[in-house]
């Protein structure tokens, strides 16, 4: 994720008399493998496709149903490559990363990626409705009713005050590395807080779980898609409504973030490469609910990818044989 859903990257690129070095999280790195892309030489051979890994469970959910049926019913070798969702789109022009399977909106990557470099092109939605915004813990929205109104933050400030957020109230954002317009929002809605970033999506969850035990007031970021919300029926603070156009100079934001389609990118080599792991990426799609469950099993039940897949595809042949090439 980066600065907004809608663009403004925290590109952690480095450019080197070497070419291009992509800074991944963990596991396989852009740059460290030669395997081709999808489709090889012949039309209807799979051969490998490089799937990229983005930071949170729910994209590991889509990715590992993915890769579980190119696998098993494709006869795809899948190398997964964990990458900070801006470093994943630079991969398209290398070769190196074949698809992206959850993208929250990122229309300045899409105009240079998609428009200008014409080395990736849209594989269509995954079905999956985005929602990005500020959430607090259920005993909160109970003890202050009013707390969800974003004109009602300053009067609770001194609330989340912490060690981190400089006598202000602390609003909690996630990996630094998603959308947020969060900075912005907190300035232009006069808000007396600081965002303070936890790091990752666990630790978000982490800290929701931790507010509603011991009654800690938490004011964070969060988003849906996602499994934690059957757990804990987070609340949302109810920011200036999102407009068309209101969030387009992220300097400027003073609205909410809007609603996500979320889509899958791929690069044009792979799309044209005839490979049916194409086909199937074209053609996936699943709802709200799917996603969750994978993720849960993942997340909640501690299940590997691949089991957390495997028995998700068991439980769902009809939706996977829609996915699958035709020929």
């Amino acid at each position: 994720m980066t600065n907004s859903r809608s663009g403004k990257v925290r590109a952690l690129v480095l450019v080197t008399g070497m070419g291009l070095f992509l800074n991944a999280c963990a596991g396989a790195k852009v740059g460290e493998t030669a395997a081709p892309a999808a489709g090889g030489g012949s039309a209807k051979a799979c051969g490998t496709l490089n799937l990229a890994i983005n930071p949170w469970v729910g994209y590991e959910a889509n990715a590992a149903v993915i890769a579980y049926v190119a696998e098993k019913n494709l006869g795809c070798t899948v190398v997964k490559k964990d990458l900070k969702e801006e470093v994943a789109w630079q991969g398209f022009g290398t070769g190196e990363v074949d698809a992206i399977v959850e993208n929250w909106a990122h229309d300045d990557l899409k105009k240079k990626y998609i428009d200008d470099q014409k080395v990736a092109v849209s594989a269509g939605p995954t079905g999956n409705k985005g929602v990005i915004g500020w959430y607090v813990a259920p005993w909160m929205a109970e003890k202050y009713p009013d707390i969800t109104d974003y004109k009602n933050l300053n009067k609770y400030a001194s609330l989340f005050k912490t060690s981190e957020s400089g006598g202000k109230g602390q609003l909690l954002d996630g990996d630094p590395s998603y959308v947020t317009n969060d900075e912005a929002l907190v300035k232009n809605l006069k808000l007396d807080y600081k965002v303070v970033y936890a790091g990752s999506e666990t630790a978000l969850i982490t800290a929701f779980r931790q507010s509603q035990k011991q009654q800690k007031p938490i004011l964070a970021y969060f988003y849906e898609p996602q499994w934690f919300l059957s757990e804990l029926k987070l609340v949302k603070v109810n920011l200036p409504a999102y407009k068309e156009g209101c969030d387009a100079d992220p300097e400027k934001v003073a609205c909410d973030y809007p609603p996500y389609q979320l889509d899958k990118i791929v690069s044009k080599k792979f799309a044209d490469s005839g490979s049916p792991a194409y086909e199937l990426v074209k053609n996936f799609t699943w709802t709200n609910d799917d996603q969750n469950l994978v993720a849960k099993y993942i997340a909640e039940d501690k299940m590997t990818a691949e089991e957390a897949a495997a028995k998700w595809v068991a439980d769902n042949p009809d939706k996977v044989k829609a996915w699958l090439p035709k020929s």
